[in-house]
């Protein structure tokens, strides 16, 4: 009986497979050798039978170099190493000249993508440069090829200029990919294009880390809102009272109607977008807090005597946006507040930025007054500064502290009914 198996037997399986993945890492070269630990009879003497060379029983690992495979197959069989692992679980892969046309698909699409006229801003190159570095970029080549990048640029390209020009998301989708609905949420469309916005925008407003895409609803929002991109113009709302509009518009006489019962009134984006000229408060100054709880005491206890007020719920909308911004924009008068919080602080330094609003209550006495009034929760989330006031920061991030609005009421009934 002859001392070897023939290639199919049990003896050579894992001799073959440990061959194939050797060739396919090398790119096919026969140089050094491969191993099997713990071989049994059978691998035994198949290794004998490949090199000529008496292995004891007690072995725990057998060499083999490919040459001795690749050799005692063209003397047994006619056909080399590479030609029986192909006869046997088809063509050998190599994997070093695929890795070099992945390197140069990468390559080509970056450079694709730098040609952009976005390149210039810092954003942009920081987003390309993070997808490449993490591992994005190839993993999206291997399952969806150039495209997906492509169709991301292509949408970042097509965003408003001017952020208060609202354009609804399955519109972007359209005219970027012409598919209305390439962009749906959760797709991988979507989170590449919305990492990019997190690297635009302060992504510490929308909850995240910068270039970290939220995983909440609301932060995904705030990311498309910053960009002037709404998924629902009629989702995107605004919480007002005792906010009065100019005009003989449908929506400027609802406003003035809740204003006159004192009733809370809720604004939809697809309302101010659609009425036929901007609405505007009639009151000269409008008051800006975070917390819906501020609204609703003030509704009950000024009982439509106090100033106006609008509530941003947490992050402001776009339909917020739109109402305030025009608003601004004839001149009325906007004091700003939100919790004291990393958050609030961000988002009161982007309405100061961004509608030129003037803060209220949100100096740095205002914060250490506050806080010797009760428990306070600690503070989480990157931290943020407060370039109207430098000492609040410092002292938030002192006492390691925050101190809900809702302290403040107060005060803040004060000022509604003294406005």
């Amino acid at each position: 009986m002859a001392d070897h198996e023939d290639p199919p037997g049990a003896g050579w399986a894992r001799l073959l497979a440990a061959a194939r993945r050797r060739l396919e890492r090398t790119g096919g070269a026969l140089d050094g050798e491969i191993g099997l630990t713990a071989p049994d009879e059978s691998e035994r003497r198949a290794v004998i039978g490949i090199t000529g060379r008496y292995r004891p029983e007690t072995a725990r690992r057998l060499s083999v170099p490919l040459r001795d495979m690749d050799a005692y197959l063209r003397r047994r069989y006619g056909t080399g190493l590479a030609q029986t692992l192909a006869r046997l679980d088809g063509p050998l892969r190599d994997r070093p000249a695929e890795r070099a046309a992945e390197d140069a698909r990468r390559a080509a699409v970056l450079d694709s993508a730098y040609a952009s006229r976005l390149a210039a801003d810092a954003w942009f190159t920081r987003w390309l440069d993070r997808i490449a570095a993490d591992g994005t970029l190839t993993r999206l080549l291997r399952r969806t090829g150039p495209p997906l990048l492509t169709a991301a640029v292509r949408v970042l390209e097509r965003l408003p200029e001017d952020p208060s020009r609202i354009v609804a998301l399955p519109v972007l989708a359209e005219q970027a990919t012409g598919d209305t609905k390439s962009l749906t949420s959760g797709g991988p469309l979507e989170h590449l294009v919305l990492r990019a916005l997190a690297e635009r925008t302060d992504a510490g407003i929308a909850g995240g880390a910068p270039g970290e895409v939220p995983r909440d609803r609301v932060g995904r929002r705030v990311l498309w809102e910053s960009a002037g991109v709404v998924a629902d113009d009629l989702a995107s709302q605004v919480l007002v009272l005792g906010v009065g509009a100019v005009g003989d518009a449908p929506v400027s006489r609802w406003l003035r109607e809740a204003a006159e019962a004192g009733i809370p009134f809720r604004l939809t984006l697809h309302q101010l977008a659609s009425a036929p000229s901007p609405v505007i408060p009639a009151a000269r100054t409008v008051f800006v807090c975070e917390n819906p709880a501020v609204l609703r005491t003030a509704a009950a206890e000024l009982q439509g005597t106090g100033a106006a007020l609008v509530c941003t719920e947490g992050v402001p909308s776009a339909a917020c946006h739109r109402l305030l911004g025009d608003a601004a924009r004839a001149g009325v008068r906007l004091r700003w507040r939100a919790d004291f919080d990393w958050s609030g602080l961000r988002i009161t330094a982007a309405a100061l930025a961004r509608h030129g609003a003037e803060p209220w209550r949100m100096a740095e006495a205002d914060y250490t007054a506050a806080l010797g009034h009760g428990e306070s929760t600690p503070l989480a989330g990157p931290s943020a500064p407060s370039p109207w006031d430098t000492g609040l920061a410092r002292a938030l991030a002192g006492s390691g502290r925050a101190v809900m609005e809702e302290r403040l009421l107060p005060l803040l009934l004060a000022d509604l009914d003294g406005a």
